[in-house]
């Protein structure tokens, strides 16, 4: 790394604690993942903290979302993974939100409730967090019938579902057939292990919004449900 380099990484990393509430966070990514991320903490330098009131909490929110999610990106299982896709990964996350987040996507994450499905809740953490910084409260169920009861008892503005949960191999399905046929319209995304086209497409064709396996796409598609029901 040469010397500008390192002077413009340590500009960014020193906006990025300035303003990040999870230091625990910052530090798993450093230390597990710092020479793959050197490009992200370089893209950072977008998110600028000049002025104060909402304009400063909005460029936090950014910044927060994007340390989580960069996190979500390159620490969700793949055996493919080199320093290189890490990098990009990383790239991605930080330009996702860079480009996505607002003050009037900000506004409308603070008023928004989602419902995640999941038997193993620990595992997307880092997402959630990252979704959280924006304001998006989280409501979690790790069954298809504990999903239902709270459906029952609450409206979400948008659900995410896996696709295995025991015994059921299908079941991010069976939730959503169960909801369609009830008459329950709220944007579905399943977050499971595959990324492959036919899957994405059965996936819309069965109605939900969309399937993907990449943090940064589950990201995406949280923030267009919340401006379709918006």
């Amino acid at each position: 790394m040469s010397v500008d380099e390192f002077t413009k990484l340590t500009e960014a990393l020193t906006k990025l604690l300035s303003v990040l509430v999870w230091p625990a966070l910052l530090a798993f990514v450093l230390v597990r993942f710092g020479p793959a991320l050197k490009e992200f903490f370089s893209s950072l330098g977008e998110f600028t903290f000049k002025g104060g009131g909402f304009e400063a909490t909005a460029k936090r929110k950014q910044a927060e979302a994007a340390a989580a999610l960069v996190a979500a990106s390159v620490a969700r299982p793949d055996a493919n993974r080199t320093p290189g896709s890490a990098a990009r990964d990383a790239k991605e996350a930080a330009a996702v939100v860079a480009e996505s987040v607002n003050a009037r996507v900000i506004r409308r994450a603070s008023e928004a409730t989602a419902l995640w499905v999941d038997d193993r809740p620990s595992n997307n953490i880092f997402e959630r967090q990252s979704l959280e910084a924006l304001g998006v409260s989280f409501v979690l169920a790790t069954s298809t019938d504990e999903a239902l009861d709270r459906l029952a008892k609450q409206k979400f503005d948008v659900i995410i579902s896996d696709m295995g949960r025991p015994p059921d191999s299908r079941a991010g399905y069976t939730l959503l057939e169960k909801l369609r046929a009830s008459g329950n319209q709220t944007p579905f995304v399943i977050y499971a292990g595959s990324n492959a086209p036919e899957h994405k497409a059965e996936a819309r064709s069965r109605g939900a919004l969309g399937c993907t396996n990449r943090a940064s796409e589950l990201f995406e598609y949280v923030l267009a449900a919340l401006n379709r029901v918006g």
